[in-house]
Order: structure tokens, then C-alpha cells, then sequence
């Protein structure tokens, strides 16, 4: 029996068998992010280098899960056939996944690991970041007290594993006062509220460490109204605001995603899948509904605040400098 010389999506002889695009030919890629952020133009930069004649149908979720879901069903309706989803609810995220694998397309879940029967996964690693995390936060108290923890989601798992690698470094080195998994960041200040009033008062607490600097944005600013500043506060994300506050001293850390190198690999990936070929990462996960997904995990970078360098006395009419967030 033979084949015909063009198949599904463009596919020319010799491509692998369950392909949905060709290099040569080029063919869209749908890049689905939860928000605004540097990734587009990184990713759209690294695609290009791929695969020169492919073009990318970007889609902006704001935060909004169910506009999420309509902007997935317009691309497979436009015949999209490669989706790079930065799921909102990663959780949640599994029938749209099975729409898009009904429709014949490739899923690439990029920065969080989206339920459903996803094809590979990019992300910076986990375990990786609660390490750091943990070890930001032990670096940077000054007293032995106890420490507050406020987690991600109880359901989400790249929350569950950067908990589970923070108490491998944590626990046994330092009195845990007070932890809770948050579904929201802004419940952050009622937890760092009740966490002070069960302690005994705000001199009490010697660390902070929220999952994300959402949460630490608003904890910041509970330290500052409640006489904490100083108290070690670390982050987990690294965007603009979070490095002003380590600029500015109100938050000790975060822990940085290298987004570029985020979004080279999810670019690789995304074509790799498209051409029917097998994929390898660095690692192999499970999302609860599929096992061994090729993931890439990549490593994540600590920012803290620069100690001032010392300098000549300024001229007059100038002013010294402030430091600078440092990796």
C-alpha cells in the first residue's frame, strides 16, 4: 500500500508517521499564555530559528479559565494543530487537552504541568525552586525562630513538588510555625495574620516563604503594617514588581524562571511534536491522567539584593546609588 506524497498538515515524504506539520512548509503554532509576560517575543524568537516559515497565533487567557477554554476551541477551529498551553488551572485544563487531541492536534503544556493527555511539558523545575527556596530563606535569618511556609494549591503538582523539596531541606534545621496551601494569593494576609496572632506576636516570626510573589506582594506589605520589616520574606517568580521590592529591601529573594531558556525549548518542542518525531527531555512526569510525559525542566536562578559597592565620595550635587538585584 502506498502512501500519498502530502498528508495531514502539509506533510511531505519521509516525514515521521503521525505528523500535524512540516518545517519546509511551515504551519501555525498556537501559543495560549494566563497573562502578559516576556514570553511571546522569546518564544516567537526561537521558532523562528526552528522553523523559519512557521507563524505563531498568540492568545492572552488574563487570568480567566473560561476565556481560556474559547480562545483553545477558536484555534482548533481555525485549524491549529500545535498548542503551547500555559494553562490558567492546570488542573482543569484536561477536556480542553482531550478536545485538542480529538481534533488531531499536539499538546505542549508549557510552564505548568496542564492535566489531560498532554504530548511534552517545559517548565522551570520544581524541585529546583523549592530547594532554592528553602535554602534563600535559611541563608537570610538572623534569628532561629519559627518559620511561616505558605504554599501553592494542595492540587496543583508542581506546587506539591517545590513543597516537598523545601521541607527536605527545611525540616530538622528549622521550627516550622505555621503552614498552609493556598489557592489564591491573596489569601497570603489573612494567613500571615492568624500565623502572627497564634505565635505570640510578630517578633516571633523569623522567616517568611510564599510559592508565589503574588502572595508575597501582599504578605510585603502585611509585614511592613504589622512591624516585620527585616523578617526574611522569599518569593517564587521573579517579574518586574517582585525584583523592585528585592531592589527596594521589602523582600529578601525570589526565585527566578529563566524565561528565555523556557521558551526555547518549549519552540523545540513544539516542532518536534508537529513532525511526528520522538521526543526527549530531561526528565519524565505524570500529570495524574498521563504517565511519562518527555518534560524539559529547566534551572531557576536566585535574585537577591546587591550589596553596595563601595565607591569614590560623589561630587557635589550627586547621589549614591542603590544596589541592584543580584543573581
Amino acid at each position: 500500500m502506498s502512501l500519498p506524497a502530502c498528508g495531514q498538515g502539509g506533510r511531505q515524504p519521509g516525514a515521521e508517521l503521525g505528523a500535524v506539520g512540516d518545517v519546509r512548509e511551515g504551519f501555525t503554532i498556537g501559543l495560549l499564555l494566563p497573562g502578559e509576560g516576556p514570553d511571546r517575543p522569546l518564544f516567537t524568537r526561537a521558532l523562528a530559528s526552528l522553523c523559519p516559515r512557521c507563524h505563531v497565533q498568540y492568545a492572552n487567557a488574563a487570568g480567566d479559565q473560561a476565556r481560556q477554554g474559547r480562545q483553545i476551541g477558536r484555534m482548533l477551529a481555525d485549524g491549529v494543530r500545535v498548542l503551547v498551553l500555559g494553562a490558567v488551572n492546570p488542573g482543569a485544563a484536561a477536556p480542553w487537552v482531550a478536545r485538542a487531541k480529538l481534533s488531531g492536534a499536539k499538546v505542549v503544556a508549557y510552564d505548568r504541568l496542564a492535566n489531560g493527555p498532554v504530548d511534552a511539558y517545559v517548565a522551570t523545575d520544581p524541585a529546583r525552586v523549592g530547594r532554592e527556596q528553602a535554602l534563600a530563606l535559611l541563608g537570610a535569618m538572623k534569628a532561629a525562630g519559627p518559620v511561616l511556609l505558605l504554599n501553592g494549591p494542595a492540587t496543583d503538582p508542581y506546587a506539591a513538588t517545590v513543597k516537598r523539596a523545601m521541607h527536605a531541606v527545611l525540616d530538622g534545621r528549622v521550627t516550622i510555625g505555621w503552614e498552609r496551601d493556598l489557592t489564591r494569593p491573596d489569601e497570603a494576609v489573612r494567613e500571615v495574620a492568624a500565623a502572627v496572632a497564634a505565635l505570640g506576636g510578630p517578633a516571633k516570626v523569623a522567616g517568611v516563604c510564599c510559592a508565589s510573589d503574588a502572595a508575597a506582594e501582599a504578605v510585603a506589605a502585611e509585614m511592613a503594617r504589622t512591624g516585620m520589616a527585616g523578617v526574611p520574606l522569599i518569593g517564587h517568580g521573579g517579574r518586574p514588581a517582585a525584583l523592585g521590592r528585592v531592589q527596594a529591601g521589602t523582600q529578601t529573594a525570589t526565585v527566578r524562571a529563566d524565561v528565555a531558556a523556557q521558551a526555547a525549548a518549549a519552540a523545540r518542542l513544539a516542532v518536534e511534536v508537529a513532525g511526528g518525531r520522538t521526543v526527549y527531555g530531561t526528565a519524565v512526569v505524570s500529570n495524574g491522567t498521563t504517565v511519562s510525559i518527555p518534560a524539559v525542566l529547566v534551572a531557576p536562578a536566585v535574585v537577591t539584593r546587591a550589596p553596595a559597592r563601595k565607591a569614590p565620595a560623589p561630587a557635589p550635587g550627586t547621589a549614591r546609588g542603590q544596589g541592584a538585584p543580584s543573581h
